[in-house]
């Protein structure tokens, strides 16, 4: 998120109740605004973690960004640990090995496959939990629109894409949707943002020994760290400032249409920042999916 995390709270508006009033007019355009600006620094995020993956490794990329993330929400949070039942934990848990999972096979997807294209595979995940949850037939032709949208982007079997990228990244979607569901349940069960910092320093539990026994004390370089810093502030401490000062703008449904704009800033920053050209084709397979994940929220608004 990610969402975050990489772009994993692109969709947690509209799986977490918000209770929060959005002002009409400027406050809007405004919020909208916001929105856009966190998405832009979580795509951004990953793609500068990708120039970091030549010197630490995308699993020690991986655990510098939700190491310092845990630490700066457990910060930021102070989350109360106190006073819950073991049902409680076991969510956090669960939410926590969700959001390590989406982070990891993310990372391992970006290292093999274009951003742009990995973001566009892994939204399937959220989508397609979109159209189950609407129970709505035109959701189904969102998810088909969006499949084909994918088929279109590995045309020649994936070849071109790498099959392991494009099977991470499929994997980083399943971890995404269980995220969105195990997202609300922590929400319904701790307060404000403590359970996000529990799952969050889960995460950095099962993603740290993974990054250190992968690249060792190079993590512990001045360079690295400080890079692996900036990625945690980029995909993580702002997105989640400006969508909260967003969520009091914007309704939920709203949000959760500006963020299904993912893979196409996602396709951006890796053209900017990492040189990845994408084909015409490609270019309008990206379309495909970005419209069928905002056709998905509006048909499952409704």
């Amino acid at each position: 998120m990610t969402s975050t995390v990489h772009n994993s709270s692109a969709t947690t508006a509209a799986a977490t109740p918000v209770l929060l009033r959005h002002t009409p007019g400027r406050g809007t355009l405004g919020g909208v605004g916001l929105v856009l600006a966190g998405a832009v620094s979580v795509q951004f995020g990953s793609a500068f973690a990708a120039l970091l993956f030549p010197r630490a490794g995308a699993l020690g990329t991986v655990a510098l960004r939700v190491t310092f993330a845990a630490l700066l929400l457990l910060v930021v949070a102070r989350p109360r640990l106190r006073g819950y039942a073991r049902a409680d934990w076991a969510v956090a848990g669960g939410f926590g090995l969700a959001l390590g999972g989406m982070n990891i096979l993310f990372y391992q997807a970006i290292d093999r496959i274009p951003l742009g294209a990995a973001v566009a595979v892994e939204v399937l995940g959220p989508l397609l939990l979109s159209v189950v949850a609407s129970r709505r037939a035109a959701g189904l032709l969102w998810a088909a629109l969006a499949l084909a949208g994918v088929c279109l982007l590995g045309r020649g079997g994936f070849s071109e894409l790498n099959v392991a990228g494009v099977s991470f990244a499929l994997g980083a979607g399943a971890m995404w949707a269980a995220y969105i569901v195990l997202s609300a349940r922590a929400g319904a069960r701790f307060p404000r943002l403590d359970g996000l910092a529990v799952a969050m320093a889960v995460a950095a539990l099962v993603s740290l020994p993974l990054g250190v026994g992968a690249s060792g004390g190079a993590l512990l370089e001045p360079g690295v760290l400080g890079l692996g810093l900036a990625i945690a502030v980029m995909s993580s401490g702002v997105p989640y400032t400006l969508e909260l000062l967003a969520l009091r703008r914007l309704p939920a449904a709203t949000f959760a249409v500006l963020t299904s704009l993912s893979p196409a800033l996602a396709a951006t920053a890796g053209y900017l920042v990492l040189d990845q050209g994408l084909s015409l084709s490609q270019c309008a397979a990206i379309a495909m999916v970005v419209a069928a994940s905002a056709g998905a929220v509006r048909t499952g608004g409704r």
